[in-house]
Formats: structure tokens, sequence, C-alpha cells
């Protein structure tokens, strides 16, 4: 039986923190910033905890050895 790989996409974006949460950045903060108010681009800042069904996917489907 062959080793599950993680995806390397998900390494790059998705990181867990040490009670098991998944941490992600924000998205819509790449390219376009012009057309955003400041407000946004402030709130956009930093990083975020997912929610935990969409953390328990991330986990079970992208980071399986993590």
């Amino acid at each position: 039986m062959p080793k599950m790989k993680t995806k390397s996409g998900a390494k790059k974006r998705f990181s867990l923190t040490g009670t098991g949460k998944v941490k992600a950045l924000h998205a819509g903060k790449r390219h376009g910033m012009i057309k955003r108010t400041n407000k946004q681009i402030r709130n956009l800042r930093g990083s975020t905890i997912l929610f935990k069904t969409d953390g328990d996917n991330v986990k079970k489907y992208f980071l399986p050895n993590a």
C-alpha cells in the first residue's frame, strides 16, 4: 500500500494551529486593490481561522498527514 501524499498546493495555503484548527490567509488581496475600499483592504490583513466544517474537510482531503 503506497503512502498517502499531501497536496502540495494545500501545504502552501493552510497551516494548523496547536489545537488542530486550520489557519488560512484571507482571499481577495492579490490584485485589484484599486476597486476595493480602504476598509476592505485593512480587514483582509493577516490570517484567519477557518470554520470547523471547512477545516475538517481541509484536514481530511488535503492535509491527511497533518
